[in-house]
C-alpha cells in the first residue's frame, strides 16, 4: 500500500531521511518549545490577517514564539511528550482548522489582554453576524443622491437631501446583536465607512503550568476588576476601623472615630470642654425649651 493511503503514525517510526528536513526540524522544535516555556497558547486564525500576525511577531519576538503549523504534525509531535508537559493532551485535542501555536512565559491572561489591544475592525460582509447593535448615526453622509437612496430605504433608514448630499434624519438601528447582516446592508455600511466586525488574535485555549484554560476563562474586563478591588479595599478598611486594627491606613480614621465617640459621650454627660461646650449648651437649651412648653401646657407660666 502506498504511503499516501497508509501514512505511518509518527515520524520517528519511519526513516527520518524520507521526510523533508524542514518538517523533521519542526517536529523536533515543537517538542523542545513545549518543554521550554511555561505557557502554550492556541489561537484560531479566523478573521486574522497576515499583517496582524506579522505585527504581533515583530512586537513580541523576544517574548512570544509563534508558529503556524499543520495540525497533524503538531499533534504527532506533542503525542510523544504528553507525560512531560501536563495539559498538552487537552491542547492537542483542540488543534482543528487553521491554528497558530504560541510559546511564552507571559501569563495567558496578560497574553489575551495584549491581543485585545491589537484588534482592528473590518467592514461587514453578507452573512456576517452582528456582534452588537449596529447604528447608522444621524447627519451628513457625504454621499451624492442616486441609486444608493434605495439601499437606505430597504434598511429603513430615514433620509433627506440637503445641499446636494444625503443626510440621515435620525440615529437608526439597522441590526441587533446576533442578526445576520445581509449583502445589501453590508454594502451600505461599507459606503458609510462603518466597520462593525472585530478581528484579531485571541487566545482560544491555553495551558499554563498544568492548568487548562478556555477562551471564556481568560476574558478579563479591566473596569470590573478595578471596581471589585476598590470595593474590597473599602470593605476591608471599614472592617479594620470597626475592629480598631492599627495600620497606616486605618490610624487616621480610628482617631477620628474615637474623637467623635469621646465628644458624644462628654456632651451626653454634660462635661464642658472646648470641644463639647457648644453641644452641651445647645442640648441644655433644647431641654429648657421642651420643659417650658410642657409647663405652659399645664397652665404654669414661666417668667422669661
Amino acid at each position: 500500500m502506498s504511503q499516501t493511503t497508509a501514512e505511518a503514525p509518527t515520524i520517528n517510526k519511519l526513516n527520518r531521511s524520507s521526510y523533508p528536513e524542514k518538517k523533521v526540524k519542526l517536529y523536533d522544535d515543537l517538542q523542545n518549545l513545549a518543554k521550554s516555556y511555561n505557557v502554550i497558547a492556541l489561537s484560531k486564525m479566523t478573521k486574522v490577517r497576515s499583517a496582524q500576525l506579522m505585527s504581533i511577531r515583530k512586537k513580541f519576538r523576544n517574548d512570544i514564539k509563534i508558529l503556524t503549523i499543520k495540525n497533524k504534525v503538531a499533534q504527532r509531535s506533542f503525542e510523544k511528550i504528553f507525560d512531560d508537559v501536563k495539559g498538552l493532551e487537552f491542547l492537542n485535542h483542540e488543534l482543528e482548522g487553521q491554528c497558530a501555536l504560541m510559546f511564552t512565559n507571559i501569563s495567558p491572561f496578560k497574553l489575551n489582554l495584549t491581543f485585545d489591544k491589537n484588534k482592528i475592525f473590518l467592514a461587514a460582509k453578507g452573512g456576517d453576524i452582528a456582534p452588537n447593535e449596529l447604528v447608522i448615526p444621524a447627519g451628513n453622509t457625504g454621499i451624492n443622491p442616486g441609486p444608493v437612496l434605495s439601499e437606505f430605504k430597504e434598511s429603513k433608514v430615514p433620509t433627506r437631501i440637503d445641499q446636494g448630499t444625503i443626510w440621515v434624519s435620525k440615529d437608526t438601528v439597522v441590526a441587533k446583536p446576533g442578526d445576520v447582516i445581509s449583502q445589501k446592508l453590508a454594502a451600505l455600511l461599507s459606503k458609510l465607512n462603518i466597520k462593525p466586525i472585530e478581528a484579531g488574535i485571541a487566545v482560544n485555549f491555553a495551558i499554563s503550568e498544568g492548568l487548562e484554560f478556555k477562551e471564556k476563562d481568560l476574558k478579563i474586563v479591566i473596569e470590573e476588576y478595578i471596581q471589585d478591588i476598590v470595593r474590597s479595599y473599602q470593605e476591608a478598611l471599614a472592617l479594620s476601623v470597626e475592629a480598631a486594627y492599627f495600620s497606616k491606613e486605618t490610624m487616621p480614621l480610628i482617631l477620628i472615630k474615637a474623637k467623635q465617640h469621646a465628644v458624644s459621650l462628654s456632651s451626653e454627660s454634660g462635661y464642658i470642654s472646648p470641644d463639647t461646650a457648644e453641644l452641651v449648651i445647645s442640648k441644655a437649651n433644647l431641654f429648657a425649651t421642651s420643659l417650658s412648653q410642657q409647663l405652659d401646657s399645664k397652665g404654669y407660666k414661666v417668667n422669661s
